[in-house]
């Protein structure tokens, strides 16, 4: 299968790829490498495997020749950091909804019907009950990446609809693990290597949300594929509990080996404007399909707090 997954070279992605060579795939990657890493997928560029083009998906006149023969594409590309939007607030914009447009109409001109698409659980909005089913609505995004997302999700179900697509709508949880470059657990454990004493966690780290493990999450979206064959199939991607950050800071602290490090909120219910405090995803559909995940959510950040002390620290 000739495959084009769209930010390649970044953490979600570099793991997808992994698993689309294991299995057999002519690969090629789209990636600017505004947030991607290279060095994530250059063994398998040097192997031959993966074929890479360093391109903006802005440009729609440059990526369409690269979807002529390809069977299914992975998008992932995005903005990784949804605080970005706080500060530019066209960067959702840009990097998501006209992206996402313009990888929808490169495949409809090469005829290209099927897609996987990276959405997230932002699309929900505040207030949805936990654990939240994939039939939750009116979705009301709170911050302008939600909004990129349930747009792409809108404009790919219009695809679909009118051009003949086939589609996979994921919305994850909170996706961590190895390779990871932005985030909590990213974030604290750099934190602790400026300053080993003290800790500053934005709110009053009594936010709560599920997270999953990045091998986790990309084994289940080739999973819900293989096992999946409606127009338009939508799957909430997540764990089976929460993890507050007060316990992510003790994990990281206990981790880190800074036991002494004092721990100092900033107050409030919520790290930044546009995050939700409180978020969980029903994954029945999934589990019903036959897929069980390795992780819980504190398993899971267990896990990637270890994994990312031996990146960071060294």
């Amino acid at each position: 299968m000739r495959t084009i997954v769209t930010g390649g070279a970044g953490f979600i992605g570099s793991h997808l790829i992994d698993r689309l060579v294991q299995r057999g795939d002519e690969v090629i990657v789209i990636d600017n490498l505004s947030s991607g890493v290279i060095e994530f997928i250059q063994g398998h560029i040097d192997s031959n495997q993966v074929q890479f083009f360093n391109i903006d998906l802005k440009s729609l006149e440059q990526i369409k020749p690269i979807f002529v023969g390809i069977d299914m594409v992975f998008h992932l590309a995005a903005n990784p950091d949804i605080r970005l939007g706080t500060k530019i607030t066209d960067t959702d914009l840009n990097e998501g909804t006209i992206v996402t447009y313009n990888v929808l109409e490169a495949m409809r001109l090469a005829d290209v019907k099927k897609i996987a698409f990276a959405s997230s659980s932002v699309v929900y909005g505040e207030d949805a009950p936990m654990p939240t089913p994939e039939n939750h609505g009116p979705s009301i995004p709170i911050s302008l990446y939600g909004a990129s997302k349930q747009a792409g999700e809108g404009l790919i179900g219009a695809y679909v609809g009118t051009f003949g697509l086939q589609a996979w709508i994921f919305r994850f949880a909170n996706i961590i693990g190895h390779r990871g470059t932005h985030g909590v657990i990213f974030d604290f454990i750099h934190k602790l290597k400026a300053d080993p004493t003290r800790l500053e966690v934005l709110g009053n780290g009594l936010q709560e949300k599920s997270y999953m493990e990045v091998c986790d999450c990309v084994d289940a979206i080739l999973h819900v594929v293989s096992k999946t064959d409606q127009a338009l199939n939508l799957y909430n991607l997540g764990s089976h509990d929460t993890c507050s950050v007060r316990n992510i800071a003790a994990i990281v602290v206990r981790e880190t080996g800074n036991e002494g490090a004092s721990i100092e909120y900033t107050g409030g219910d919520r790290g930044w404007a546009g995050d939700i405090p409180k978020a969980m995803l029903a994954i029945d559909r999934l589990e019903a399909l036959g897929f069980r995940i390795n992780y819980d959510s504190e398993e899971a950040v267990a896990h990637t707090t270890r994994v990312l002390i031996k990146e960071i620290m060294g």
